[in-house]
């Protein structure tokens, strides 16, 4: 996804709809395999299949790769949220006493 596109959405917005995605893509991937294994087909058609399995399977291969980057980028905000509530907690107990 472009920067431009993550700085318009959350992180974890983008997270669930690559998660909706990948599953999406897995689905796909289930029938295409269940299609190969099915029926007996033309080589023509098996070739098509095989092919439409081989771009689904680089999809899901992509997605995954982009969650886990937006996994990683999660935890640090996350990390960053945790720090600064620290921070403000230990002035906030300073200004107390």
């Amino acid at each position: 996804m472009t920067k431009k596109k993550r700085e318009n959405l959350g992180v974890a917005l983008e997270i669930d709809g690559l998660e909706e995605k990948l599953s999406q893509c897995r689905r796909d991937l289930e029938a295409v395999n269940s299609r190969l294994h099915g029926v007996e087909l033309s080589p023509e058609a098996r070739k098509s299949l095989e092919k439409e399995k081989s771009s689904l399977m680089s999809k899901a291969s992509n997605y995954e790769k982009e969650l886990k980057l937006l996994r990683q980028e999660n935890r640090k905000n996350m990390l960053l949220s945790v720090a600064i509530f620290a921070l403000l907690a230990v002035i906030y107990a300073y200004w107390t006493m």
